[in-house]
């Protein structure tokens, strides 16, 4: 490895510090370090081809950002939490350098993570697209109505979802809002599309877990407003009613370094609280009032 670019969270001046510091310790050690700032709204950061792999220093969403954007390219992705640990950005400060050692020196493994492509028809016509790493999210306003969501998968009908709204995750997002509304974990190197209404009016409305070779087509009726396509929870676009939402996998997948210090298992357990031994019950021996 010659060349490596490291994306700190704009907003975050302890990723920032972290960051220039990691630079100046990959320039002591002979490699091309470039050190930039995430900017979320920013299609491309202002970096030089060829890189090697990527170091993004911050949280999930900063990961999340950088992925959309240059998981296509195929190169390897290290995330590094400053702060708590996260799902994706594994790594912590304080084993920063010592998972730098072990990377450059080639003691490391990738994981390869499904990325989806969401785009909107309008009119019959193409009228936006992007890929997601965790979820794409059909919701409606905080003050609009129950949304009716027309699904078909590669073209046979489904069902019309009567809910609050419909989510699209690949296993790597099962672990996000997913997890919240109530879907299952899945293991986030498995290739698969998890498709969960949130809170739907039938309770029999249940989550499915699709192939990675379909495509779900989504249409809303003409009575929808305050309708949203979002993204990873960043970016997206308004709804207008009659537009058709399609999901499927996309071609390319995001190469993940893993932690060398902790498994997924690992992870979930500390995120999760998996395994903690209970407070006592202060209440247990005392009488009634």
């Amino acid at each position: 490895m010659k060349r490596v670019a490291i994306i700190s969270k704009k907003a975050q001046p302890d990723a920032w510090h972290a960051g220039r510091n990691l630079a100046e310790w990959f320039q002591a050690q002979g490699l091309e370090a470039f050190h930039v700032m995430n900017e979320p709204d920013s299609l491309e950061l202002p970096l030089p081809p060829g890189m090697d792999f990527f170091v993004v220093m911050g949280g999930d969403g900063t990961l999340l950002s950088v992925a959309r954007r240059y998981a296509q390219q195929g190169i390897p992705i290290l995330g590094v939490n400053v702060g708590g640990l996260g799902f994706l950005t594994e790594v912590s400060l304080g084993e920063l350098y010592p998972a730098m050692e072990q990377v450059l020196a080639g003691q490391f493994e990738v994981e390869e993570r499904m990325i989806l492509h969401s785009a909107i028809y309008r009119q019959g016509q193409l009228f936006w697209g992007e890929n997601v790493l965790n979820d794409a999210v059909i919701n409606k306003g905080a003050l609009a109505r129950i949304v009716e969501l027309t699904t078909w998968i590669d073209g046979e009908y489904l069902t019309t979802y009567r809910a609050d709204g419909l989510i699209l995750s690949t296993p790597t997002g099962s672990t996000a809002y997913t997890m919240s509304a109530g879907g299952p974990i899945v293991y986030p190197t498995l290739r698969h599309v998890i498709l969960l209404p949130i809170c739907p009016h039938t309770l029999s409305n249940r989550p499915i877990i699709l192939p990675e070779t379909v495509t779900v087509a989504v249409t809303l009726d003409k009575k929808a407003e305050d309708v949203y396509l979002t993204l990873d929870g960043q970016v997206g676009q308004a709804l207008q009613a009659g537009d058709r939402v399609e999901v499927k996998c996309a071609p390319h997948h995001l190469k993940l370094i893993k932690s060398p210090r902790r498994s997924h298992f690992e992870i979930l357990r500390a995120k999760l609280g998996w395994g903690e031994v209970r407070a006592p019950n202060v209440f247990a021996n005392k009488e009634p009032a």
